[in-house]
């Protein structure tokens, strides 16, 4: 069964709501804890491309595709 869209934008009224609850410190440490959550997965899909890896070079191939999204950004 689809949601209806009611029920889609009471979710989303919500989400704004306890967005605006939040207080500013805890809203700080939600881009680092994002940033981190990202790594992770980011890790996961790098174990899985190179499963024979090392964890050095897992975290070596992480910083090259960071440094690599910090140079496509640069370029906007």
């Amino acid at each position: 069964m689809e949601p209806t869209q009611e029920l889609v934008d009471d979710i989303y009224r919500e989400r704004v709501r306890r967005a605006r609850r939040t207080p500013p410190a805890v809203k700080a440490l939600d881009g680092p804890q994002l940033f981190e959550m990202a790594c992770r997965i980011t890790r996961s899909g790098i174990r899985s491309q190179f499963p024979d890896a090392d964890a050095e070079r897992v975290e070596s191939i992480l910083a090259e595709r960071l440094a690599l999204r910090q140079r496509l950004e640069e370029r906007k």
